[in-house]
């Protein structure tokens, strides 16, 4: 891996609104190669739209979607990465040649190559398949890099995967934080007139961010696929109203021991840029734990518990 300098942006999407999208990821990408950015990471489905997709029809679904790598966003991502020289992810639904519809997220590379990357835990929509495919692949810029998108990075048997395979920088594209969820310590909703009030009284949504629904939630588990697998790890999110909820952005890039390289818990769309010495790597917990492993033991891994139900199932458990 050679040293490179990585972006992460948290931005508040316009559901639906493709146009405004791009556009507003154009901006992005402008101030990225303005910083020297090798590597831009934008958060998961920010392209269409995400948490209103729960809502629509199967129809409505495909109307957001695209086909990879011949769709509009693929495109443009190609094109911006040929003019800047980086490597540039995002969020979409694709469309897909078997006829099923993907949280995927595409990296587009400045040689005109790319990789797509579909959700292996998908469950926005049951409209929405599921990948069964990890995603690991070289950058031009001189690294292995590995997606897994926001559920999929609850998993820890993801994170171990994306290592095994050579991976050195796992992004880890995201539409999270003051969710509605099941577990009774983890995250909560967050009042959306916080959100509408951000600029009278930035203090008390930007509180909401940095607690126990947004930035103390993700430091519980999110540096330790970092440390245990001595990766990087780029996290990005999307922040303010989406739909009935707000996301808690907390863009943050992280070492391979799980320390901060860069963060914010602005209550805006923002980019943070840290440079990845890849000397970090070499001799990190990660690195040196892996090398411990005795795979021999780990069969039970492979086999069905009874216990395994649909992430769907699992995430909107006990919610109506």
């Amino acid at each position: 891996m050679k040293k490179i300098r990585a972006g992460s942006v948290q931005f508040n999407h316009a559901p639906g609104d493709k146009t405004y999208n791009l556009k507003r990821m154009g901006d992005f990408v402008t101030e990225a190669a303005g910083k020297g950015v090798d590597l831009l990471v934008f958060p998961e489905m920010c392209v269409s739209g995400y948490w209103h997709v729960r809502n629509l029809s199967r129809e409505g679904v495909a109307d957001l979607s695209e086909a990879v790598p011949d769709g509009e966003t693929t495109q443009q991502l190609l094109a911006w990465s040929k003019e800047t020289g980086m490597s540039i992810g995002a969020g979409i639904i694709e469309a897909a040649e078997d006829g099923e519809l993907y949280n995927s997220f595409v990296v587009a590379m400045p040689d005109g190559d790319f990789a797509c990357h579909r959700k292996l835990h998908t469950f926005i929509s049951e409209h929405m398949a599921s990948g069964d495919e990890y995603t690991v692949f070289d950058i031009p810029q001189g690294a292995r890099v590995g997606v897994l998108i926001c559920y999929d990075n609850n998993i820890g048997e993801n994170a171990r995967m994306n290592a095994l395979m050579g991976a050195e920088i796992l992004l880890s594209p995201h539409q999270t934080g003051g969710c509605n969820s099941p577990s009774p310590k983890c995250m909560g909703t967050i009042d959306v007139d916080l959100w509408e009030n951000r600029e009278k009284d930035p203090q008390a949504i930007e509180a909401e961010f940095k607690g126990a629904k947004g930035r103390e939630w993700l430091r519980r588990w999110l540096p330790a696929r970092a440390h245990d697998n001595g990766m990087f790890l780029i996290f990005s999110n999307g922040v303010g109203r989406d739909d009935d909820e707000v996301r808690t952005g907390n863009a943050m890039i992280l070492d391979p021991y799980g320390d901060t390289l860069s963060e914010t818990w602005a209550a805006r769309d923002e980019l943070v840029v840290a440079d990845l010495d890849p000397e970090l790597r070499e001799m990190s917990t990660g690195e040196r734990w892996i090398q411990s492993r005795r795979p021999e033991l780990y069969e039970t891994l492979t086999k069905p518990t009874g216990k395994e139900k649909s992430t769907r199932e699992v995430r909107f458990q006990g919610q109506k």
